[in-house]
């Protein structure tokens, strides 16, 4: 997940109505003055985040700030003679190190502070892309976040985007409330990913009544539009998409929070791994996708197991078939190749449904290398 963090500059007065959006939005950390700390705390549950050059009650020490971070005192030629430096060094905790990019010597000068903090709060001049390329190449392997500072949503998309993994969040230096709104859509836009879905053709028997299992609905606490839904299959090798309840039907009406995804003991695709949907509950994360491709994540707010008729789906997409349960009813559905949600009641031989195919097999959810025959 891509962090949010903002930075809140003023009085109480003016600050409080900018914590109270960046809470409400889902903001992970709030960098304040250190008197206001507290103050954060009673407004609700949020990582605060102060300057220093010692430890305080604040969760994450920020270091840079009237030293050479910042600019405020030159930089040595020795890098053991920086003030920062030593304080990144010896300083036990959670802490951040702030370097304002002013040129390729504060760029450098961030790679080496990175290595000994938690978390690198990078905060441009005239640059957008190339530096933060740059430091995220020189601290491959380090456990450190890098978190880009920005002055709006478009900045965000932007630092986020960077190369294929981009920064690992953003630091919102804006007053502007709605800006503070439009940085949680743009954190949520970066971390959707594509997923290759490609037809499946029904079999000659596409569904088959095998008799009552337990199946699981899985509730969520996101909103569903049609056209999406989630990965389910019997085996690790391929999945079907199956749809969201967020369409009204005659029977009952749309719950877009809610996917019927199946038997208990089939696979769903959360990430890049698989769980098994009987271990699903109220917390877990869960994979949204939608008919092209696109996946976010979501939230389970319970995952409900209840005794149904069942239904054998079987399809086979590049020679390779793949199979599930889901239940008997009209309101359960496929996605066709064209994109339209497909009632599994209604589904003929020669149908095509949406897939998503894997190369490897599976073990504790991982993909592994391995002969595994899944049938």
């Amino acid at each position: 997940m891509k962090e949010k963090w903002l930075m809140a500059r003023g009085s109480w007065e003016e600050i409080k109505p900018q914590i109270t959006t960046a809470l409400e939005s889902g903001f992970e950390c709030v960098i304040v003055d250190r008197e206001n700390v507290e103050r954060v705390r009673e407004l609700g549950n949020i990582q605060v985040a102060c300057f220093g050059a010692e430890k305080g009650a604040e969760d994450i020490l920020v270091i840079g700030r009237h030293g050479e971070g910042d600019g405020s005192v030159p930089l040595p030629k020795d890098l053991n003679s920086s003030m920062d430096y030593a304080l990144a060094k010896t300083i036990s905790g959670n802490k951040a190190a702030y370097v304002v990019i002013a040129g390729k010597k504060y760029e450098q000068f961030a790679v080496e502070m990175g290595k000994h903090v938690d978390y690198l709060l990078v905060i441009g001049t005239d640059w957008k892309v190339i530096p933060l390329e740059n430091m995220i190449a020189g601290l491959q392997g380090c456990q450190v976040k890098i978190i880009s500072g920005v002055k709006s949503s478009d900045e965000a998309k932007l630092a986020l985007a960077t190369l294929e993994q981009g920064a690992d969040g953003v630091l919102l230096d804006s007053s502007d409330l709605s800006e503070i709104k439009r940085g949680m859509r743009a954190a949520e836009q970066s971390e959707k990913g594509r997923l290759d879905l490609i037809p499946a053709t029904a079999g000659v028997v596409p569904a088959k009544r095998v008799g009552v299992g337990d199946r699981v609905c899985v509730d969520t606490a996101n909103m569903m539009v049609p056209g999406e839904g989630m990965l389910i299959g019997s085996q690790a090798k391929g999945f079907f998409l199956v749809h969201s309840e967020s369409e009204d039907s005659p029977y009952v009406a749309a719950r877009p929070f809610r996917v019927n995804a199946g038997a208990v003991h089939a696979y769903i695709r959360v990430g890049e791994k698989t769980r098994y949907l009987s271990e699903l509950k109220s917390g877990d994360e869960v994979t949204i996708v939608s008919k092209d491709g696109l996946s976010r994540s979501a939230i389970v707010g319970r995952a409900k197991i209840e005794k149904r008729p069942m239904i054998l789906i079987e399809a086979e997409a590049d020679g390779v078939l793949i199979s599930t349960l889901l239940q008997n009813a009209e309101t359960i559905k496929l996605v066709s190749s064209d994109g339209t949600p497909r009632p599994v009641t209604e589904l003929k031989a020669g149908d095509e449904v949406l897939v998503h195919l894997e190369e490897a097999a599976r073990h504790f959810g991982m993909k592994i290398e391995e002969s595994i025959v899944e049938r």
